[in-house]
């Protein structure tokens, strides 16, 4: 897999993670009261100690994880290739690259225009065949 798609991957696993973990907060949050106009909130539902510190540990071991993916992403991100030359340099070698895509496209599209020329004409062969076996006419 090249550099690119590992940062995909990997932006894509910080995103992932990052949504658990809100997620996770937002869940395991306890009850507060918005307002002294509002009634107190229920109390949350521990049912044992186990839960609770579980509950506890689950932001860092996220948190730690979300961390962890970070630094895989810096990391990959230091192993890109470094530009050399500048900005000056990555501007000519962009208008390089564009004139070689501009030429190519125009071959494309030379070629294109042949195939539909040879395709109209092979089009056209069929017909007269069709027409000859239907007709039960002799090919002239």
């Amino acid at each position: 897999m090249d550099i690119i798609s590992q940062l995909q991957e990997q932006l894509n696993t910080i995103a992932s993670l990052a949504f658990n973990t809100f997620g996770t907060l937002q869940r395991d949050a306890p009850p507060v009261q918005l307002s002294p106009n509002y009634p107190e909130p229920p109390p949350p539902n521990t049912n044992n100690g186990e839960d609770a510190a579980t509950l506890a540990d689950q932001p860092k071991l996220l948190s730690a994880e979300l961390v962890k993916a970070a630094k895989q992403f810096d990391l990959l991100v230091s192993a890109l290739p470094l530009s050399e030359g500048g900005e000056a340099e990555q501007l000519k070698r962009i208008e390089e690259l564009q004139a070689e895509n501009d030429a190519i496209g125009q071959e494309l599209q030379t070629q294109l225009a042949a195939a539909e020329k040879e395709l109209k004409q092979v089009q056209e062969l069929f017909k007269q065949a069709t027409d000859n076996c239907f007709n039960l006419k002799k090919p002239d």
